[in-house]
């Protein structure tokens, strides 16, 4: 659980960054995506190596013995790391759900032919993430090795680098309207824009609502969204639909709210003759996201489900095979974080690693 305390002073608090936007503004407040919940991975077994689960147990509903399946070998990796791996491949392997039935995908779409791979965070804080953490050159840079990487791993699906600027940061106090949320300037988002610029990578707009919705954030960003190359996302968890701060439980967003900004999105892609868009939807615990197989597809907007929450491996695992490839919408994501999901120790999950879930994640987020 977050704790939020006055950011007065631009003050780092437990999980809680805040960073100020202008001397004269509300503090920017931005909250680290909370640590995954606590659970057991599906119960397997293996052999002496932790790289090869040739002896897993049948999950539930099994009738044979599995066929056996191996994982990379990465120094520091954990027995109950590599086995929570194989049953997320196993679960992903048995559902016929995936590939999702969707609409073909039009000209100019981005997925599934590509792979997204973005830095995600806000310039004026260098604890939200790493697209403030450091220098703007030093941090293209540092995503120009990660597309390398990616591409390495995977060839058959080209990256598109991305940046992922949180636009609409939630806040611990309400602020002159009581909505929990401070609107960045307009100019932060073009000298962003002038990064991705540079790199011919895509711009990607996040709202953290707060006690205000979709339906009032998204229009704002109209003038941004109608160039072909930025793209949305959406943070359920700081969605406060019951009237908590931010911060003080985990929020949600519901179908209906995802639907309504799919029908947005469309018909700003139809009207101004633009590509398919691209939609983030975070998401770490079921409850963030109410009614995912209500969700509609369209053509013209890509969903993406991301799997953002912190911690070891095994937990990033079972999160994505709960809350991702358990519930299909469209295309699944996966995030990592450069110091919460090393802090204990373990060494940062590598492209070779992920690219072993079923499905495959389309979308890379670095925090």
């Amino acid at each position: 659980m977050h704790t939020i305390h006055s950011s007065a002073a631009c003050a780092v608090v437990l999980a809680l960054l805040a960073a100020c936007a202008s001397s004269d503004a509300d503090p920017a407040v931005g909250v680290e995506q909370s640590p995954l919940p606590t659970m057991q991975p599906v119960a397997v077994t293996a052999g002496d190596s932790a790289r090869r689960a040739d002896s897993a147990a049948p999950l539930p509903g099994d009738s044979a013995k599995p066929p056996a399946i191996t994982v990379p070998s990465v120094r520091g990796r954990s027995k109950k790391d590599s086995l929570a791996l194989v049953s997320a491949i196993r679960a992903g392997l048995k559902d016929t759900k995936w590939p999702v039935r969707g609409p073909t995908p039009l000209p100019g779409a981005i997925l599934p032919s590509k792979r997204i791979v973005a830095y995600y965070g806000n310039p004026l804080s260098k604890r939200m993430g790493i697209l403030g953490e450091i220098p703007s050159d030093q941090m293209l840079a540092r995503l120009d090795r990660e597309v390398a990487a990616w591409n390495k791993a995977d060839p058959s699906t080209p990256v598109v680098p991305a940046l992922h600027l949180i636009v609409v940061v939630a806040q611990g106090a309400p602020g002159r309207d009581g909505k929990y949320r401070l609107r960045m300037p307009d100019t932060l988002v073009e000298k962003v824009y002038s990064w991705a610029a540079q790199r011919n990578a895509l711009l990607f707009l996040d709202i953290q609502v707060g006690h205000s919705n979709v339906q009032a954030e998204v229009p704002r960003l109209e003038q941004f969204l109608k160039r072909p190359n930025v793209h949305l996302g959406l943070d359920p968890e700081f969605s406060m639909k019951g009237g908590e701060k931010p911060g003080a439980k985990i929020g949600t967003l519901n179908a209906s709210d995802v639907n309504w900004t799919v029908g947005y999105l469309s018909q700003l892609a139809r009207t101004n003759n633009l590509p398919p868009k691209v939609l983030v939807v975070h998401r770490f615990t079921r409850k963030m996201l109410s009614g995912a197989s209500d969700i509609r597809l369209d053509p013209r907007v890509q969903i993406v489900i991301d799997m953002d929450g912190w911690g070891a491996p095994w937990l990033k695992y079972d999160s994505y095979r709960d809350y991702v490839q358990r519930e299909p919408v469209q295309f699944t994501g996966f995030k990592i974080f450069y110091h919460n999901d090393t802090k204990k120790g373990d060494p940062l999950l590598t492209a070779p690693e992920v690219l072993r879930l079923t499905p495959k994640p389309v979308y890379i987020q670095y925090q």
